[in-house]
């Protein structure tokens, strides 16, 4: 007998991925937390039945969320983290000698310990010494910061559940206060082929425009997550992620990466038209 995982996407959409065995299976206090071992994807983490990771593309997401922010910025010295409760935005961190300080905000103490014991390949930095984490709402922990974070990156789940706080206009405005004069916010943005995350995707970024001078929407492919074209959003208070793009500083670090290259970083700023006009519809 053959077992799958499926996600529902849409309501005529299903992405099925076959599964060996099922590792875990618990809830927390916000949430239905999985964890599978498949034959294609190797391990994967679920939440709520929505795919969050798997070990064969995440390092897709977390490239990509992470060197794009961190090629631009000049002086990355203290970073927040809010979600990433799995460890692979840390990980890209912390091979940053100049950042001395990450300040992750999980909502759910499970979902770390549970990706610590069962996805060490993402949360095997979790520990490092740089690293504080704070077991609290992201919401709550970002109205009592003020000119504090060089570099906020939001790597929150599907807008709806715990993480549907965590793309209002009031969060974002939060997060403005919380960066410092030149500071860069990214966050993943959905997708925007389907309707429904379409229409999350133009609400982010009709409230990330109202509250940052500079903001802008880049993609990358991962196959596990619904239609395989993803979004993320970088915004910032000073610098433009093409034009402040440091790429020969960043390519002489020789940090050896699957996914972001300086070259992809410039190409993935350039939208297909669609993508394009459905954002400009909500920009002012």
């Amino acid at each position: 007998m053959e077992f799958w995982f499926s996600e529902k996407q849409t309501k005529d959409v299903k992405f099925s991925i076959r599964v060996d065995r099922q590792l875990y299976s618990g809830y927390s206090d916000f949430q239905r937390i999985d964890v599978f071992e498949s034959p294609e994807f190797g391990r994967f983490l679920t939440l709520d039945g929505y795919m969050m990771l798997t070990e064969k593309d995440e390092f897709i997401y977390h490239e990509m969320i992470t060197h794009i922010p961190m090629a631009v910025h000049p002086d990355p010295k203290k970073i927040l983290v809010i979600g990433a409760g799995d460890g692979g935005v840390v990980r890209e961190l912390v091979r940053y000698p100049e950042v001395e300080r990450i300040d992750l905000v999980e909502i759910d103490e499970m979902v770390v310990e549970i990706s610590k014991k069962y996805l060490p390949t993402t949360a095997g930095q979790m520990e490092n010494e740089r690293v504080h984490i704070y077991y609290e709402d992201g919401l709550k922990f970002i109205r009592r910061c003020r000119d504090e974070y060089d570099l906020i990156i939001v790597d929150s789940t599907d807008p709806f559940g715990p993480g549907e706080g965590l793309f209002t206009r009031e969060f974002y405005g939060n997060c403005y206060k919380a960066l410092k004069e030149d500071g860069i916010m990214v966050n993943q943005h959905e997708s925007p082929f389907y309707e429904a995350d379409a229409a999350a995707c133009q609400r982010a970024h009709r409230n990330i425009t109202e509250s940052f001078p500079i903001s802008r929407v880049y993609q990358a492919h991962i196959p596990t997550y619904p239609s395989g074209h993803w979004l993320f959003g970088f915004a910032s208070k000073k610098y433009h992620p093409l034009r402040n793009l440091r790429e020969q500083e960043w390519n002489a670090r020789g940090l050896k990466t699957r996914y972001y290259t300086t070259m992809l970083h410039k190409g993935a700023f350039y939208l297909p038209a669609y993508v394009e006009e459905m954002l400009k519809d909500v920009e002012k």
